[in-house]
């Protein structure tokens, strides 16, 4: 009851001070730290209601609202972007929040988990459909980069949306195919028990507040990254792809963790693998046909260190996921590749 007292006192009080320097100061690099620091703590909330309701909904279904809830605060900061403008940071994002995942959330999922346990096991078929999935995101982002010197700008944009309304028309397949038809085959090789510390209405209503106050607070983030990004002589692709996408990956970064720390490494790969799908398949194709609503449509062909960055993760991760085991070792291969990563995006 106190650690409870103690997380709703720190996420009310950074929430509290990000409004505080939103409103009654004109330093962007306070505004974006203390914005910064309340999506953490909202996400970290967010995850709770998420999980709590998963308690309810059944391990599958709570993967998923998991990946949801947990990209809700990366697709809100993306939605204030695409309506700036800022096209370029929303792909870097989209680059971000798909490797942070593959790499960062599963690799401290994987490591940790895996120091407390000699290995760890999970569905095989689950692990071999999403390999399918992620390559099939891979290949569509392929396609218009290599297009884009044959094809004229308004051809480009309609071979994005073609590309989006199908990624989604795929990703609605695949939960029909994931949590329906083959529902038996996909669960996870071990069920656990799930504890939940709210009653099922307190955790919907959880789940909603700590939505919208997330939505809040990133636009106030998106507000200040661009003077941010300035100051710092940080590029759009390092601030897109690394500290907006790690600000937005809180959720899934808890809640995978611990629960790989609680054996359930089936579910942190749920989590982390299933949240890149989502990105790519889902998020990344909504934010194309959002776009056009503000008349400035934004495509779907990414740069070459973005689609390097994106292959390098998928590979690495189909490599350790195919089997259906993992170890702590594997966890610390994901681990440096985001560091390179990271280290490179930095001196781009």
């Amino acid at each position: 009851m106190k650690s409870m007292r103690l997380f709703y006192l720190l996420v009310g009080g950074s929430f509290a001070l990000a409004a505080g320097f939103h409103y009654f100061t004109e330093n962007e690099v306070l505004r974006f730290i203390t914005a910064s620091l309340a999506i953490i703590f909202l996400a970290s909330w967010l995850g709770k209601a998420t999980e709590n309701v998963a308690h309810y909904a059944g391990d599958r279904i709570g993967g998923f609202l998991n990946a949801t809830f947990g990209n809700a605060a990366e697709l809100i900061i993306a939605f204030f972007l695409v309506r700036e403008g800022l096209f370029e940071m929303v792909k870097a994002s989209i680059t971000g929040s798909v490797i942070g995942n593959l790499l960062l959330v599963l690799g401290l999922s994987v490591l940790l988990g895996g120091l407390k346990f000699k290995e760890q096991i999970f569905n095989s078929q689950l692990a071999g459909h999403n390999a399918s999935m992620m390559t099939l995101a891979l290949v569509s982002l392929f396609i218009p980069a290599v297009f884009m010197s044959e094809l004229s700008l308004n051809k480009i944009n309609t071979l994005s949306i073609v590309i989006a309304i199908l990624l989604i028309i795929a990703y609605v397949l695949w939960l029909i195919f994931s949590m329906v038809t083959h529902k038996s085959f996909l669960t996870d090789v071990e069920q656990y028990e799930s504890e939940a510390i709210w009653s099922k209405p307190v955790s919907i209503v959880m789940l909603v507040l700590s939505t919208f106050f997330v939505a809040v607070v990133s636009e106030w983030l998106v507000h200040s990254v661009e003077a941010v990004s300035h100051t710092f002589g940080w590029s759009e692709l390092f601030v897109g792809a690394f500290v907006i996408a790690i600000i937005g990956n809180a959720a899934e970064h808890s809640a995978a963790v611990l629960l790989a720390l609680k054996g359930r490494i089936g579910a942190a790969v749920e989590i982390a693998v299933g949240s890149s799908l989502q990105v790519a398949l889902f998020v990344a194709p909504t934010l194309v046909l959002i776009s056009l609503l503000f008349g400035s449509p934004m495509n779907i062909v990414f740069t070459v260190p973005e689609l390097t960055a994106i292959a390098v993760s998928t590979i690495i991760t189909i490599s350790i996921c195919r089997d259906g085991k993992t170890n702590w070792f594997e966890g610390v291969l994901l681990l440096i590749v985001y560091v390179i990563l990271g280290t490179a995006f930095f001196f781009d």
